[in-house]
């Protein structure tokens, strides 16, 4: 939803500013916000019917903090109900449709974040917020050809934003190129006294020389099975360039991976299954909850309201298991390297359960390798980059995923920005014919 009045009083400040020299990087540059974030003058709808009218008379602080940027709120961008909440099987699970995937319109645009990536793709707006408690900002960032960050489990407050789950939770740029989201992440970042999950901690971009001289030393954890072993046939070679190229500026890889006795899709569903369940146990329970699109969802939402408390913490003690593995993995590498995700945009119409549209718990014919890292990263709280690399047979977006300590943006977006200036796959556009593509216009 187009926010015209609220933008246009933004927009006329901005030019205020402007003749009046200020130079702040995102002044005046218009941006989109995934709709479960509160703002002033518009619904925040959810994503679900049952929320179709809902409006807050505050903004979450994120957005406050880009308004305090100068940056222009244009819209709020359609999402999964509820986030995704309780699992769903077709893409169309929201108030307002599947989200089309620009490069095309058959094709999903990934979710939960569907807006927001398709909107930035598109070229509607140069950013957008996305949020992901388990590859919402991941997902959508691959299947469109975008730059999408992750933030570490604090760095960004989700005051003001709807929640999933409430150790899971995090908000996050979405842009063309690592450099814009390190100027939208350097607004959003900090304290917050109204979240108290908020660690108070800034994010910085590094000097670009710094990391330069470093990238030849960098120690990246790569696993060759995460793409010979579950790369789809349509994306493999595009994922294996990319690969190829990353090495060409960070040369020293080096083989580790994730334990391989861990459970990470369960453990993460198990997560937000029950702290979900709680947050939206009032409309499960409720008159409104058949209004709800997706069946498998609200079979998911009321299953979830049964999870044992000993199931809870059997998945928060092998999360602490996880996070120590990180722990031990990062003594030998400094980022770890893997698909984005391994398969290309699915349908529109496709069951989202179809055999080869999830990875994170590989058949035990597949060596796991870190397939399974959008879900271990998410429980561990670490931050990860997504960014495009390159195209599949099928015409569609592949990209890659970096992944680093807590609090490691600086260095990850860096790697990304270097990675970047070396290759013009963020530059490319949908609907353009590859030989007339300019560079991507950045904020």
């Amino acid at each position: 939803m187009v926010t015209r009045t609220r933008a246009r009083r933004e927009a006329k400040r901005a030019d205020a500013a402007l003749r009046r020299g200020d130079k702040r990087p995102l002044l005046g540059v218009p941006y989109g916000a995934k709709d479960l974030l509160a703002a002033k003058g518009a619904p925040t709808t959810w994503g679900a019917p049952p929320f179709r009218d809902q409006t807050f008379d505050s903004d979450a602080t994120a957005i406050r903090k880009l308004d305090r940027a100068g940056a222009v709120l244009a819209a709020k961008l359609a999402m999964v109900e509820l986030a995704g909440g309780g699992g769903y099987r077709y893409p169309s699970a929201s108030l307002q449709g599947p989200g089309l995937n620009p490069w095309n319109t058959e094709r999903w645009s990934g979710g939960s974040s569907s807006g927001s990536a398709a909107a930035v793709a598109g070229g509607l707006v140069p950013y957008a917020l996305g949020s992901e408690t388990s590859g919402s900002i991941g997902t959508p960032s691959a299947y469109c050809g975008i730059t999408g960050v992750r933030p570490t489990y604090g760095l960004v407050s989700r005051h003001g934003a709807m929640a999933l789950s409430w150790t899971l939770d995090k908000i996050g740029p979405m842009a063309r190129t690592a450099d814009d989201a390190a100027l939208v992440l350097a607004a959003i970042a900090g304290a917050d006294p109204n979240d108290p999950t908020s660690s108070g901690k800034r994010f910085r971009a590094l000097d670009p020389s710094s990391v330069r001289a470093r990238l030849p030393r960098l120690r990246v954890a790569f696993a060759e099975e995460d793409i010979i072993d579950h790369a789809s046939p349509e994306a493999k070679d595009a994922l294996e360039r990319g690969v190829d190229e990353f090495r060409r500026i960070a040369p020293t890889f080096v083989r580790a991976t994730l334990p391989e006795d861990l459970p990470y899709g369960p453990m993460v569903g198990t997560v937000y299954g029950a702290e979900g369940a709680t947050i939206f146990a009032e409309l499960i329970e409720g008159d409104r909850f058949e209004e709800l699109i997706d069946a498998r969802q609200k079979a998911g939402l009321r299953a979830a309201l049964d999870i044992r408390a000993r199931d809870y913490l059997q998945a928060m003690r092998l999360r602490a298991r996880l996070s120590a593995a990180f722990t031990d993995l990062f003594k030998e590498a400094d980022v770890i390297l893997s698909v984005g995700r391994a398969i290309t945009a699915t349908l529109i119409a496709q069951p989202l359960d179809a055999p080869g549209v999830t990875a994170s718990n590989p058949p035990p014919s597949k060596r796991p390798g870190n397939i399974g890292l959008i879900p271990a990263g998410n429980l561990a709280g670490l931050p990860a980059i997504f960014f495009p690399c390159g195209f599949a047979s099928d015409g569609m977006p592949v990209g890659l995923q970096l992944v680093g300590p807590a609090f490691s943006e600086p260095l990850l977006l860096a790697i990304v920005s270097a990675y970047q200036r070396e290759t013009d796959h963020h530059s490319k556009r949908p609907g353009e014919p590859a030989q007339e593509l300019e560079p991507a216009a950045t904020i």
